[in-house]
């Protein structure tokens, strides 16, 4: 992890919500709604990259044009609670495209997993013949998203006063 160089401030803040509300605004426009001139707006913006806050830029995809329309959670529980299994577990999850993201979780399994599927049949193959034999695995519960109410992959950005305490 890069280190934090200095504290945040208000402007560092602000900068933080508008790209995080549109990522391709431009320097000039960005630097107009924080209150500063582009040249230390932009050194703000390389700050924050250079010490890991902005971790990067992606754009958001609409999974149903990408037939990606089923979203499952899966708990998954392992046979042992080894460090070895736990680490070789999280190398070959990191290895599969469907499943997006992968959480250690405490509770009575171990591992959440969040996964985008075209329809049912395929995440039948893919629970079965890839998740179901992946490393140290004993046993998965599923849930199917009937509706997705909110799905915001955008972080709170708290007031100075908040970061404070």
């Amino acid at each position: 992890m890069k280190a934090k160089t200095r504290s945040l401030d208000r402007i560092d803040l602000n900068i933080l919500r508008c790209l995080q509300d549109n990522a391709r605004i431009s320097y000039v426009d960005l630097a107009s709604q924080v209150g500063l001139s582009t040249t230390p707006c932009l050194e703000r913006v390389k700050r924050l990259e250079k010490a890991g806050i902005i971790r990067g830029y992606k754009a958001l995809l609409d999974p149903k044009a990408l037939k990606a329309n089923l979203l499952v959670f899966v708990e998954i529980s392992l046979e042992t609670q080894s460090p070895a299994v736990f680490d070789e577990f999280r190398r070959a999850v990191a290895k599969l495209p469907q499943i997006q993201e992968c959480h250690l979780v405490s509770g009575q399994f171990d591992y959440i997993l969040k996964c985008r599927i075209p329809e049912m049949s395929a995440y039948r193959q893919l629970l079965g013949d890839v998740v179901l034999t992946l490393p140290g695995v004993k046993e998965s519960k599923s849930y199917v998203v009937m509706e997705e109410v909110k799905e915001d992959v955008s972080l709170h950005v708290p007031d100075t006063e908040q970061l404070d305490t």
